[in-house]
């Protein structure tokens, strides 16, 4: 039997960060599917940047654009794709909603009876940041997305519960939670580099939080428990601008507080350098409003940091009283988790004991075989 020919559909795609966690995970998922022996093409949109070059004998397809809302493109070069190539593949996965890049392969999968499956990352349930054009694109395109798909991957318990809660049948939805190479990590920078590099002292007290500068990543919330934690503990938030607001909302609440002195916004950092900060953190924090899974605690937990997280996080299952503190979503709560990690040295050094064990449980080993049985099954079924 011939491998199965598979077409992976996403907006975003290395080298284009801005979205990083789901740029990542569609290339972690399609480059292990390529060793495995399966055909993969990714079919993404270009902005200024290219995709990387060829690697793991996977097709990279970039189709033009002539216009851009935030990191959405209009590309027409998508249907004439379609066209021509479409009745190539076996199964079509298309990650993420809120772009006109899916719906429109969606729509053409539907005409040819190729089976797709949906993968939201999170963003079925809108949450913040213009919510009622969300709606009015659920009405109008993802209604018929998510109706017209075989299956919708859940990466989360959580998200699986905001699907049925959504109106989607149970028997649609397949969970299958994301993962991480924990190798990628190895070795560990010497401690000191970030702080270094920022002028924070080696025996500061130190909080890192790392992700998009995004109002569901619960930054306010973080701004404020800082505010009730001692003078001495230092915050670095690490991560883009995502343009909702959120750093507007941080930089307010640090002259509020008057913490200019004990936050600072350092901008995105990838590679070796967001390695460097995440050694040098003391504790590492993601208070997220909601998070269908939570790509850089686990990046956290495989440098030896101990994490505080909200119960909004996906991930939380594997982090409590394991490797980190999981908390409600509320200042006061996060507060005193991060006061409680930072005061006690013996629990920071049981969880960064744990940390190995944990980091394994997460990676890509189980989500890939089960990647595989689905993609196998559909392709059975039709």
């Amino acid at each position: 039997m011939s491998p199965l020919r598979i077409l992976k559909v996403t907006q975003v795609y290395p080298p284009f960060y801005e979205a990083n966690g789901q740029a990542l995970t569609v290339q972690a998922i399609a480059r292990r599917l390529a060793r495995r022996g399966y055909r993969v093409t990714v079919l993404t949109a270009s902005r200024d940047q290219r995709p990387e070059p060829q690697v793991d004998d996977i097709e990279v397809v970039c189709v033009r654009s002539i216009g851009m809302y935030r990191a959405i493109t209009l590309s027409p070069g998508v249907v004439p794709f379609c066209l021509r190539r479409l009745g190539e593949f076996d199964i079509v996965h298309i990650y993420g909603v809120y772009d006109l890049l899916g719906p429109i392969v969606a729509a053409m999968c539907r005409r040819r009876n190729i089976p797709y499956i949906l993968e939201p990352l999170g963003m079925f349930r809108p949450i913040v940041r213009s919510l009622f054009k969300k709606r009015i694109y659920h009405r109008l395109i993802g209604r018929r997305l998510f109706a017209g798909a075989s299956v919708i991957v859940a990466t989360s318990d959580q998200e699986r519960r905001d699907l049925i809660d959504g109106g989607i049948a149970l028997d649609r939805i397949a969970l299958r939670r994301n993962g991480f190479d924990p190798e990628e990590f190895q070795p560990l920078p010497v401690r000191g580099g970030f702080r270094r590099e920022f002028g924070i002292g080696d025996q500061t007290r130190l909080i890192v939080f790392l992700g998009r500068l995004s109002q569901k990543k619960g930054l306010p919330l973080l701004i404020k428990a800082l505010a009730g934690l001692p003078a001495d503990v230092r915050l670095a938030i690490v991560g883009p601008d995502d343009h909702d607001g959120a750093l507007q909302d941080v930089e307010r609440l640090k002259r509020e507080f008057q913490l200019n002195g004990r936050a600072i916004v350092t901008g995105p950092r990838y590679g070796a350098e967001k390695v460097q900060a995440l050694v040098d953190a003391d504790v590492f924090v993601l208070p997220s409003l909601n998070e269908n899974f939570g790509n850089a605690v686990a990046e956290a937990i495989a440098c030896g940091t101990p994490v505080v997280v909200s119960d909004q996080c996906g991930i939380a299952s594997f982090i409590r009283d394991r490797v980190g503190l999981v908390v409600p979503y509320d200042a006061d709560a996060l507060r005193d988790a991060l006061a409680r990690l930072l005061e006690d040295a013996g629990l920071r050094e049981r969880f960064r004991a744990n940390a190995p064990a944990v980091s394994r449980e997460l990676s890509w080993d189980q989500p890939i075989a089960e990647q595989e049985r689905l993609y196998e099954e559909l392709v059975v079924e039709t």
